[in-house]
């Protein structure tokens, strides 16, 4: 008998003729997550098993639980005896482990070759238990569930299940680029996105001196949180300060906001594009702010035709709030640095814009050479370093 962990997929199961791609990119994940340990994996259209050090099960399991595209991890005993003797010893040692006065077999007969079905097997199992333990039979709400999983070669033996992220794979959605300032929402807006499969890059707008080195760090420091799902994420830093300088001093101060965002497209569109990103994200809710009203959204995709993903467009701010706290990126993005977005919030800023009159205001000044120059002196920061790149 010996320990090994064993992967249930969940969503993946609704995948049918695609299923083998996702397996294959999940596998390709966990191989890249645990690249520290020595395990083996054994996978199938059902179930993955990564045979490891037993010493290492516990940390190989906390990197697990990040990885999304697992249902469930489960550690389980197996044995190559799957003879009823052995599955009946097998189940009383596992069971003896776990305190609770009820419990219920459930077996899951894969090879359907093996003489024992599965209810028999149920039976035999629970009669064996009931005769050599203190234990009684709940099948509704027990509090012990022995899971019996008879496979061609091997039989594995468990209890409780350990909730996997759920979700697709990274990477087996494509890319996008991730708007990422210092506040709450967007980190959570990249995680929802990660979850759906797709590899995230990210693009940080900085306005020095207007914003402060230590805004910089901040979103250094939630790229790096977010990348602990991610995993090889590039984070781009545009210099905003002229395009920024130039909408205040030249056009609609109530406009500010709107006209800003535009121009925050029109470049995040270009690098999306340099860098085979398949779509924008950003954090936005719909009526949250002003400047996220549908018609100040609509003012705003104007500018560009390249596919904008809200993820969080219907939850309201506790939603967001209990899932940044989950992942950990809640008491960085309170930090009380500004970024961009904050610095020149306009004293009536507009709701409902008017998308002639933004034309009329963005005529008055050509942001041409502005934008080429923000996107062609954009700043790479390596996420893998620790602090050599926090200025």
């Amino acid at each position: 008998m010996k320990k090994v962990i064993l992967i249930k997929y969940g969503e993946l199961t609704t995948k049918k003729d695609n299923r083998n791609f996702f397996i294959k990119a999940l596998k390709k994940n966990i191989f890249k997550k645990l690249s520290s340990f020595s395990f083996e994996i054994i996978d199938d259209y059902y179930r993955m098993f990564i045979i490891p050090n037993e010493d290492d099960i516990d940390d190989i399991v906390l990197k697990l639980k990040d990885i999304f595209g697992i249902h469930e991890i489960v550690i389980a005993y197996s044995d190559e005896d799957r003879s009823l003797d052995n599955i009946k010893k097998l189940s009383l040692d596992v069971i003896s482990e776990y305190e609770g006065k009820t419990f219920k077999v459930v077996t899951n007969r894969s090879d359907k070759n093996y003489p024992i079905h599965s209810m028999d097997m149920n039976d035999k199992l629970g009669g064996h238990i009931l005769r050599n333990t203190k234990l009684k039979v709940d099948v509704h709400n027990p509090d012990i569930m022995l899971n019996i999983e008879i496979r061609r070669n091997y039989v594995y033996v468990y209890v409780n299940g350990i909730p996997g992220l759920g979700g697709y794979p990274v990477g087996t959605l494509g890319r996008a680029l991730l708007m990422l300032s210092g506040g709450i929402d967007s980190p959570v807006a990249g995680y929802q996105t990660i979850k759906r499969g797709v590899e995230l890059y990210y693009l940080y707008f900085e306005s020095r001196p207007h914003t402060s080195i230590e805004a910089r760090n901040k979103v250094i420091s939630l790229a790096r949180k977010l990348e602990r799902y991610n995993s090889g994420g590039k984070l781009f830093v545009v210099n905003f300060t002229k395009i920024q300088e130039a909408i205040y001093k030249n056009l609609d101060p109530d406009y500010l906001i709107t006209i800003m965002r535009r121009r925050m497209y029109e470049i995040a569109e270009r690098i999306a594009k340099r860098n085979i990103c398949l779509a924008i994200v950003n954090g936005e809710s719909v009526g949250q702010v002003a400047s996220q009203t549908l018609k100040s959204m609509i003012a705003v995709n104007d500018v560009t035709n390249y596919p904008i993903l809200r993820p969080l467009c219907s939850f309201d701010k506790l939603e967001i709030i209990d899932i940044s706290k989950k992942i950990d990126t809640y008491e960085i993005s309170i930090l009380p640095y500004e970024d961009c977005c904050t610095v020149f919030v306009p004293r009536h800023p507009v709701i409902n814009p008017n998308l002639k009159h933004i034309y009329e205001e963005e005529n008055k000044y050509d942001f041409t050479e502005l934008i080429n120059e923000a996107v062609e002196s954009v700043e790479e920061v390596d996420l893998v370093e620790k602090r050599s790149d926090l200025l």
